[in-house]
């Protein structure tokens, strides 16, 4: 009988490198926001994969960038925490973007870790022609010899059509340490119910916003609680949230001409709270000014950093 193993895998890159989008596709399920915008995850959520013969614990962590913010520093310290305590690291190179300094700076960083697996992952590889990618998956390869990291596999996948993305879930499970599940068969992920439906407005919010904006902003849930006087069969989640920003500027760009664009984010993002929650919800967004909170201690443990 094959020993039952369980573990953790970190997805690591620089800020948009398909990290993410990789987690919901190995995870089957939508648990990590993505966004065209670059450091939209901003705390390492676990997502889990279930095998007859294995539970994989997949953590998407935020991309490591230059910190400009007290926020930038705390999510790069989030980041190093988790790669030393995972059981192996898969590192994302976008497979339309050519290795950078951000990259090789990573592959440096891994470069510490000489006894944990490390993968390379060519992610996006949808996006390119296959001459494109050979010379891509090449690059890696030179940048894994110059840096002294000695890559367990070099794979390439796409998240979008799912290719290779299977082969990426057995490769990452070989090099987990035999032991029990940690969590219930069926369950997708750890993180608490607020924190999700933070996460789907922030996403919402996120579309079609531009320059700074998007690191300004902050999504906090302050209650869901069953309206009262509702029968069992018609029942009514009432769920209150806070978008905050930095500038009353900003505050405008949120509400949008009339409150036009709140509006739309509302829409965008209740079907899917209703989906995740299995129930009706009334959904209550306000928009507030938290003046600098990227670089407040004060501001940034009010809002969950």
């Amino acid at each position: 009988m094959t020993e039952f193993r369980s573990g953790f895998a970190s997805f690591v890159g620089r800020p948009n490198a398909g990290k993410s989008t990789l987690t919901n596709a190995l995870v089957g399920g939508k648990i990590a926001i993505t966004s065209s915008r670059p450091q939209t995850t901003r705390h390492a959520i676990r997502g889990l994969v279930h095998r007859p013969d294995a539970q994989l614990i997949v953590v998407d962590t935020p991309g490591v960038h230059r910190p400009r913010t007290l926020l930038g520093e705390r999510l790069n310290n989030l980041v190093r925490s988790t790669w030393a305590e995972v059981d192996t690291i898969a590192m994302c190179f976008p497979a339309d973007q050519q290795i950078g300094p951000g990259d090789k700076f990573l592959i440096n960083e891994m470069a510490a870790f000489k006894k944990k697996p490390i993968f390379a992952v060519a992610t996006k590889i949808d996006k390119v022609s296959p001459e494109k990618l050979a010379k891509h998956l090449m690059s890696i390869a030179q940048a894994g010899l110059d840096a002294g990291v000695n890559w367990r596999e070099i794979i390439p996948v796409s998240a979008v059509s799912g290719e290779q993305v299977e082969l990426l879930r057995d490769l990452l499970i070989t090099t987990l340490p035999p032991g029990p599940a940690l969590y219930p068969e069926g369950q997708l992920t750890d993180e608490p119910e607020e924190t999700l439906v933070a996460e789907i407005v922030r996403e919402a919010a996120l579309e079609d916003i531009h320059d700074e904006l998007p690191h300004s902003l902050a999504v906090v849930v302050e209650e869901m609680v069953p309206r009262e006087g509702r029968d069992e069969n018609h029942p009514l989640l009432d769920v209150r949230v806070n978008v905050y920003v930095e500038r009353d500027s900003q505050k405008g760009i949120i509400i949008g001409k009339k409150g036009a664009r709140l509006k739309q984010i509302g829409i965008a993002s209740r079907g899917q709270i209703e989906r995740l929650l299995g129930t009706p919800v009334h959904l209550d967004l306000h928009v507030k000014v938290a003046p600098n909170w990227q670089t407040n201690p004060k501001q940034l443990r009010k809002l969950g950093f």
